[in-house]
């Protein structure tokens, strides 16, 4: 069974930085993407961020140039790393690996939720 375990949320003043972590446990085939999204009160889950197996990454418009995905496949693990954070930034953000089994099915995983508050 494959879980996810988030780190690395909590509460920041605007201008600051956070950075998110997610690793997996248990036996993976093969990680074909690994993404980050939020979720604010009220409003719908969003992608923030996400990476491929080959290092290509994509962004929300409203988080480019302020935060930086990667992974560490020997650890399948993911970070996010966020600067420059602002209010709007607030929400509970789920990371999410889109994987292959053993079988060559597709395995989507989430994980637990890390809120993260920006406040002064």
């Amino acid at each position: 069974q494959v879980q996810l375990v988030e780190s690395g949320g909590g509460l920041v003043q605007p201008g600051g930085s956070l950075r998110l972590s997610c690793a997996a446990s248990g036996s993976i085939f093969s990680i074909n993407a690994m993404g980050w999204y939020r979720q604010a009160p009220g409003k719908e889950r969003e992608l923030v961020a996400a990476i491929t197996s080959g290092g290509s990454t994509r962004y929300a418009d409203s988080v480019k140039g302020r935060f930086t995905i990667s992974r560490d496949n020997a650890k399948n693990t993911v970070y996010l790393q966020m600067n420059s954070l602002k209010f709007e930034d607030t929400a509970v953000y789920y990371c999410n690996f889109d994987t292959t089994d053993w079988s060559w099915a597709r395995r989507d995983y989430w994980g637990q939720g890390t809120q993260v508050t920006v406040s002064s």
